[in-house]
C-alpha cells in the first residue's frame, strides 16, 4: 500500500462512504492514515469524546480540512463521562479553520461564553442549536455579530433565548437564507416581525410554538370567519424569495402576526400549517393568489370556534371548500397534499370545513402525486373511485379513514400510477380488500399498521416490499398526535 500513488489512494477513499470502513482502512498504513484524515470533512462526536484540551487539539490536527462537525449528547448520563464544555468548543473553533456547518445537540455544559468562541469561525455558514439549556440571547447576539457568513440558523428547545436583538441584527445584515425556530418558549411568532429586510433573502422559514400549545380548543374566544388580514398593509416587508414555510402551534388572533406571510410569498413552493389558530378562507385565498408555484401543502387542522354567516358560533376546522377552490384556480402545479384533521368525529361531518365534493375538485384539477389523508371523515369509497381516475397519483396514505372499505380498495387498486400505499388504523378494510390490491400486481410498497381486520398472510406478496404491524408504531403515534413531534 505504501507504494501506491497518493492520487490512487485518494480515489480509493473517495469510493468508501461508511465511517467504520474509513476508520479501519486508516489503520492499514501511515500514508492512508494521513490521506484519510486530510480528506475527511465531516465527523460526529458525543459521549465518549475525550474533552481534554490536548486530545481535542490532536483530533483537530487529525482532520485539518473539517467542514462539518456535529456534537451530540442525546441520551447522555453522568456515567458516560464529561461533556464538551466552553474550553473544548473554543479548541474546535480556533483550530478548525474550514468549519462551515456546526450542530450542538444536548450540550448542557456550553453557555454564552462558549458560543462567543464561534466568532473565530469566519467561514461558519450553518449553526444548529438543539436543546442548549444555557444559551441565552447574549450568546446568540455574539454569533450574529461575529459569524458574518452565517446563512442558516436552527434553534430547537433553547429555553433561555428571549429578547430579539440578535434577530434584529441578522435582519439588518440580511444574510440568512434559512431560519428555523422550534419549541423556544421565550420567542413569540410576533417577534419575527422585527426581522425587517432579512425577509427579502430568506428562502426557508419554520416556526413552531411550544409543544402542546394550541393543539386543542382553548378558552371561549370565537374567531371571526370573515376577518381579512390581507386587506390592509399592516406590515411593510418583502419575502419574495421564500420557498419553504412552516408555521405550527401559534395563535394569530387578535393581532395578525405571521399570518400576513401567506399573502406575501410569491416564490413559495412548500407550505405546512400545523394547528395554527384563527386562520380562515381569506388567508388561503391570499396565499393562492400570490403562490402560483406552490407544489406541496400540508394542513394539520383541529377544531376551533368560528362565527358563522348567520350569526351563531360553529366549531369546525379552519378552512372550507372556498380554500380548496382557490387552490384549484391559482395553484395548478400542486403535487403533494397532506390533510390531517385532529379530534374530528365521524359522527359529525360538519366539524371538517371541507366536503368530499370540494376535495374531489382539487384532486381532479391538480397533478397530485402524493396524497395523505388523516381522519378525513368526508372521504369514503366514492372518493376512492375518483382517485382511480387520477393520472398522476403515485403515493397514497390513509390514516383513520373509517369510511373506506374493501370496495374502496378495488378502486384504489386500479389507480393508474399508484405504486406506494399505506393503510394505518383503517379498520373497515379486510383481507378481501387487500386481495383486490394483489390482483393487479402494481404496488412497489405496501405498509399496513394497526388495521385490525387485515392479516399478515393476506398482505404477503401483495407488493414488492411489504411492511406489516399489528402494533402501534412511532409514525402512527405521531400522525394521531400521541407521540413526540
Amino acid at each position: 500500500m505504501e507504494d501506491l500513488p497518493e492520487a490512487l489512494l485518494t480515489e480509493i477513499l473517495n469510493r468508501i462512504t461508511m465511517t467504520s470502513d474509513l476508520n479501519s482502512l486508516s489503520l492499514v498504513s501511515k500514508q492512508l492514515y494521513k490521506i484519510e484524515g486530510n480528506q475527511r470533512d465531516a465527523i460526529r462526536v458525543g459521549s465518549g469524546l475525550c474533552t481534554a484540551t490536548k486530545e481535542l487539539t490532536s483530533l483537530c490536527a487529525r482532520f485539518p480540512n473539517l467542514r462539518k462537525l456535529e456534537i451530540d449528547y442525546s441520551g447522555w448520563i453522568a456515567g458516560h463521562g464529561n461533556q464538551l464544555d466552553n474550553k473544548g468548543l473554543s479548541v474546535f473553533s480556533s483550530h478548525c479553520s474550514s468549519l462551515v456547518d456546526l450542530t450542538l445537540s444536548f450540550c448542557s455544559c456550553i453557555d454564552d461564553s462558549g458560543l462567543a468562541c464561534l466568532a473565530y469561525c469566519r467561514t461558519l455558514v450553518s449553526l444548529r442549536l438543539n436543546s442548549a439549556p444555557k444559551i441565552t440571547s447574549v450568546g446568540l447576539f455574539s454569533v450574529a455579530v461575529g459569524c458574518t457568513s452565517l446563512s442558516a440558523l436552527h434553534l430547537v428547545g433553547c429555553e433561555k433565548i428571549d429578547s430579539v436583538e440578535w434577530l434584529e441584527y441578522l435582519g439588518r445584515d440580511g444574510s440568512l437564507e434559512e431560519l428555523v425556530v422550534k419549541n423556544c418558549k421565550g420567542i413569540n411568532h410576533h417577534d419575527f416581525l422585527q426581522f425587517g429586510s432579512g425577509w427579502m433573502k430568506l428562502q426557508k422559514f419554520e416556526f413552531e410554538g411550544k409543544r402542546g400549545t394550541y393543539d386543542c380548543i382553548t378558552g371561549d374566544v370565537v374567531y371571526d370567519s370573515s376577518y381579512d388580514a390581507h386587506g390592509m398593509d399592516l406590515y411593510d416587508f418583502c419575502c419574495e424569495s421564500l420557498k419553504d414555510l412552516r408555521l405550527a402551534r401559534i395563535e394569530t388572533w387578535p393581532e395578525a402576526g405571521l399570518r400576513v406571510l401567506l399573502g406575501k410569498c410569491k416564490a413559495l413552493e412548500k407550505l405546512c400549517l400545523e394547528y395554527v389558530h384563527a386562520l380562515n378562507d381569506n388567508d388561503m385565498i391570499a396565499l393562492s393568489r400570490s403562490c402560483s408555484n406552490l407544489k406541496s401543502i400540508s394542513l394539520w387542522l383541529n377544531l376551533q370556534p368560528y362565527s358563522s354567516d348567520v350569526g351563531y358560533c360553529e366549531t369546525r376546522t379552519s378552512f372550507t371548500d372556498n380554500s380548496l377552490y382557490a387552490l384549484v384556480l391559482n395553484c395548478r402545479m400542486l403535487q403533494m397534499v397532506d390533510l390531517n384533521f385532529r379530534g374530528c368525529s365521524p359522527e359529525w361531518p360538519s366539524e371538517i370545513g371541507f366536503t368530499e365534493l370540494g376535495f374531489l375538485v382539487l384532486i381532479r384539477s391538480c397533478p397530485i402525486r402524493v396524497l395523505v389523508l388523516n381522519n378525513a371523515n368526508f372521504f369514503d369509497d366514492k372518493g376512492t373511485k375518483a382517485l382511480a381516475s387520477s393520472p398522476h397519483l403515485e403515493t397514497l396514505e390513509l390514516i383513520l379513514c373509517h369510511a373506506v372499505t374493501d370496495v374502496g380498495m378495488r378502486f384504489i387498486a386500479h389507480t393508474p400510477c399508484l405504486s406506494n400505499l399505506t393503510l394505518r388504523m383503517c379498520h373497515n378494510v379486510t383481507d378481501a380488500g387487500v386481495a383486490e390490491l394483489g390482483c393487479v400486481h402494481k404496488l412497489d410498497s405496501l405498509v399496513i399498521e394497526y388495521c385490525g381486520e387485515i392479516s399478515l398472510e393476506a398482505a404477503q406478496g401483495v407488493a414488492k416490499s411489504v411492511h406489516y404491524s399489528k402494533d402501534w408504531s412511532d409514525a402512527l403515534m405521531k400522525t394521531i398526535g400521541l407521540g413526540a413531534y
